[in-house]
């Protein structure tokens, strides 16, 4: 052990500056790297304990953690926290137990504790607080939504009501991961708080988000169509609709990205009512039907004879008079009356008109030329030539007339007699200015390539990192030169040994011996001065 660390001792002697320099940053590169690698063995195996935290969980599961001295990792400005794999579970198990995390606001756990001697108000406080909190978390589960806090506003329940008309609104605000909440999304944020809430309707929900935005504009539905900004999203809804089915119908037909189509709608934009009454004189019907007979008899009797029976016996009617009396004055009448009520046929009709109907709608198609091949050319191509570009080639104006048949069929439109159908929809068709498929392709290629040079390059970038450093340390050992050291004799002289080596030019088992005896440091420049001998 002594002798090998005499010899390092003795070696470490005979080099120079620039290389005891080189030879220490070395060591001290490589013990650095061995650190390095013991401390990266060392370290745990981290896994997601939580994400998307809150301030306020995130402070309670750090104190928790560094309570426990449980190393542990921060990301994502403190809403991302990180443990080792081994303890995940247990730990979510453990915070579970104590109610962490319980996200923003005040749940209904607010209710699991009893509170006695709370007036009305403060329980209705407390409950409108906890369906708040509740909503936020579940708003703040949805993908692209950090955060959510609701607020709902409800009338005041009374005995006495003196406000009719009001009703409770609510609004959202959420915090937005990156990007634009999708339509869908913020229907569902509307139709979720509006079900919660009694009597609340989805369009009295304001959802907003961090950059001042209002998400729930755009779908606030308008079905008397009384402002200019809904009649004009109407409109666009109703023109992207009809184009869009318009450009899937020639999309089969002359390819993808070959039909652009515009459609303008003319929308009624006022409510009409008709109220129509119409009587038809030849309809008419016995509605009631009343016969009266009416028979009246009356007689008149002048005779003038004896007061008696005879006299007081009503005579038969012609029969005369039998004591020398005149005749009776007899009178008959028959009387019939028929009424007979008819009832006219009558139709009311009443008719309400929505704003929203459409009056006219007319479309403008541009297609593209169908792309023909190109004629083969007389001499072959050279190798590595690219591809002839396809030729336009125009349609037959009858192509053009059923392209434009199917458009007028697919709106729905229906042309009046003697009407062409070229007022209707306007189809022309032009060469559109697209890029050639060869240049596509190159485009592909191109970047293609580099992106997997990119990958090769990122693998083995830590190994030409090491080949360059151990190139560098290298070519600096290589420019180094030796520094000449004088050889010390004892028991011959410096002149005798140097005229030695000059007379025959060989270094002799002896002489070697005798110098490595004398002064083993002597040995080096010896075997230099050989060297430089032997190469003169």
């Amino acid at each position: 052990m002594k002798s090998f660390a005499s010899s390092l001792l003795s070696l470490w002697k005979q080099l120079g500056l620039n290389q005891r320099v080189s030879l220490v940053v070395a060591a001290v590169a490589v013990a650095g790297a061995l650190a390095a690698v013991v401390l990266w063995s060392r370290q745990p195996d981290f896994q997601l304990l939580y994400g998307r935290l809150s301030e306020k969980d995130a402070a309670q599961i750090i104190s928790s953690l560094q309570a426990q001295n449980i190393p542990h990792k921060i990301a994502n400005g403190g809403a991302t926290v990180y443990v080792p794999a081994d303890q995940v579970y247990r730990l979510r198990m453990e915070l579970a137990s104590k109610g962490v995390p319980n996200g923003d606001g005040v749940g209904f756990e607010i209710f699991d504790k009893g509170q006695f001697g709370l007036s009305d108000f403060v329980q209705r406080t407390n409950y409108l607080r906890a369906l708040q909190g509740e909503l936020g978390r579940t708003i703040g589960q949805l993908d692209g939504v950090r955060s959510a806090r609701v607020m709902i506003v409800q009338p005041e329940n009374r005995l006495l009501l003196t406000e009719q008309g009001v009703k409770p609104t609510a609004s959202v605000f959420v915090e937005l991961a990156g990007g634009r909440l999708e339509t869908e999304a913020v229907n569902s944020i509307r139709h979720l708080v509006a079900n919660a809430v009694q009597g609340l309707q989805p369009d009295q929900v304001a959802v907003v988000d961090q950059k001042g935005r209002v998400l729930s504009e755009d779908l606030r539905q308008d079905p008397m169509l009384s402002t200019a900004s809904s009649q004009m999203r109407y409109r666009q809804q109703i023109e992207n609709y009809l184009a869009h089915k318009v450009e899937t119908m020639l999309t089969p037909v002359v390819g993808l990205g070959n039909a652009v189509v515009r459609v303008s709608a003319e929308i009624e934009t006022e409510a009409t009512t008709m109220t129509q009454e119409k009587y038809d004189p030849d309809g008419q019907v016995v509605r009631s039907q009343t016969s009266t007979d009416d028979i009246s008899n009356s007689s008149e009797s002048r005779s003038g004879g004896v007061v008696g029976v005879t006299a007081n016996t009503p005579d038969k009617p012609g029969a005369a008079s039998s004591e020398g009396g005149r005749p009776a004055n007899v009178t008959e009448t028959n009387r019939k009356n028929r009424t007979t009520t008819y009832e006219i046929n009558r139709s009311i009709t009443n008719v309400t008109r929505q704003p929203g109907s459409l009056k006219n709608v007319t479309a403008s198609v541009f297609v593209a030329m169908r792309a023909a091949a190109p004629a083969a050319p007389a001499t072959p191509p050279a190798e590595g030539a690219a591809p002839a570009a396809p030729v336009p080639q125009p349609r037959t104006p009858e192509e053009l007339q059923a392209l434009r048949q199917i458009v007028v069929n697919a709106l729905g439109l229906r042309p009046a007699p003697g009407q062409a159908l070229d007022t209707l929809v306007s189809l022309q068709e032009v060469a559109f200015q697209v890029e050639p498929i060869a240049e596509k392709i190159g485009k592909i290629e191109s970047a293609t390539r580099v992106q997997s040079w990119i990958d090769g390059a990122s693998r083995y970038f830590a190994v030409a990192v090491a080949l360059g450093v151990l190139f560098v340390f290298w070519r600096m050992l290589g420019k180094q030169k030796p520094e000449s050291v004088p050889v010390e004799l004892l028991t011959a002289s410096p002149r005798d040994a140097q005229r030695q080596l000059q007379s025959n030019g060989t270094l002799t088992p002896e002489l070697l011996n005798e110098l490595i005896r004398q002064k083993p440091v002597n040995i080096g420049t010896a075997l230099k001065d050989w060297v430089a001998v032997k190469k003169s």
